[in-house]
């Protein structure tokens, strides 16, 4: 009987706990300080790319009028202070983020979307249509990206066809900008590839993929509501890796001057080294494009450790929720040990010695 009734209550002391579990691993993601602060700073980019071109105080291609040769420092009237064409720096800023977060969003979509089709297509059919795919992928990870952009770019003449303020190329229509992100997307959505197919590789043969096989599901179907829900993500981590590599190789390509929208962080980048801004001092110049380019890059690679954590249990383990699961697990520790089946079990020993002395 006191076995019992200590074990309903050891039993009603392991399991309270559950819910609260439940609760933390249902709002681990919202909680983790890498999404929070990623989420943060893409989420301010975006309000910038939005805002940006309505509330600048000039015209970024305007020359104001005034009797200086050389870009003027930061002042009162010209937050950032002026290029060597008299042009505000602050106003460049805020409308140079736009280009690059499309260019961003259309290179990181499509090469997930090719990475989605090739890789896991290639995973599950496996056979000849795996080695295609694969074929395919590896002869695109092998290839150098930067210098195959660069010469798609010579094939095409170079989107666009505006001109900028300085005599160069400008790329300024919504579909140049589509151009250029797809040109990229060609060259980014391998290494995805590779990742979803090994992940699918692992996943073709569990049971509910059986079952599925032999309800006589389609190959396509099966794909789609049995494989692809639990690779959401996998998914999601190879997208923010496209935006990633988007991001850094339009900078590269503006910064080359390929590609220079009026105006991008990459194209003030390239006047300002045209004219040598970083060997004269004028840092206001480069200084804040560059710096809005690795605040960018930064906010997707802490999104990217976070769903990467959340994915992984080691990783889990190993971050900053280890110290929570270890608390946890001392406090279930200690309910154990404490249970009444523990005293009772004491006590009934201790009178059963007693009872047996002379």
């Amino acid at each position: 009987m006191v076995v019992g009734i200590g074990t309903e209550l050891a039993t009603e002391g392991l399991a309270a706990p559950a819910p609260a579990v439940g609760r933390r691993r249902a709002l681990r993601l919202p909680r983790s300080p890498k999404i929070i602060v990623g989420l943060s700073m893409l989420a301010f980019f975006v309000l910038l790319a939005i805002f940006g071109p309505l509330v600048r105080p000039y015209d970024p291609s305007r020359t104001i009028a005034n009797n200086a040769t050389v870009p003027l420092p930061p002042s009162a009237a010209h937050w950032l202070g002026t290029t060597q064409l008299q042009q505000d720096v602050f106003s460049q800023l805020l409308v140079g983020g736009g280009s690059m977060l499309v260019v961003a969003l259309v290179g990181g979509v499509i090469a997930t979307l090719l990475s989605v089709i090739a890789g896991v297509t290639a995973g599950y059919l496996g056979g000849l249509a795996d080695d295609l795919l694969s074929m395919l992928a590896n002869i695109f990870l092998v290839l150098p990206a930067l210098p195959l952009l660069i010469i798609l770019f010579g094939f095409l003449g170079g989107p666009g066809s505006g001109g900028s303020s300085n005599g160069t190329t400008s790329v300024s229509t919504t579909n140049d900008l589509f151009v250029i992100g797809l040109i990229i997307a060609v060259t980014g959505w391998a290494f995805g590839a590779r990742v979803l197919r090994a992940q699918t590789l692992s996943m073709r043969n569990r049971d509910y993929v059986d079952s599925a096989k032999i309800a006589g599901e389609r190959w396509w179907r099966i794909i789609a509501t049995e494989i692809l829900p639990n690779l959401v993500p996998v998914v999601a981590s190879s997208f923010l890796f496209t935006v990633l590599y988007a991001v850094g190789t339009y900078t590269a390509l503006a910064f080359l001057g390929l590609v220079n929208p009026d105006w991008s962080w990459g194209g003030m980048l390239f006047y300002a080294q045209l004219s040598n801004a970083e060997l004269t001092g004028y840092w206001w110049w480069f200084v804040p494009p560059g710096l809005m380019i690795a605040l960018l890059g930064t906010s997707l690679v802490l999104l990217n450790f976070g769903i990467d954590e959340f994915i992984n249990p080691r990783l889990r383990s190993a971050g900053l929720t280890a110290r929570r699961g270890r608390r946890a697990r001392r406090a279930s520790r200690e309910e154990f040990a404490l249970t009444p089946v523990i005293r009772a079990e004491a006590g009934a020993s201790r009178a059963a010695v007693g009872a047996g002395r002379p």
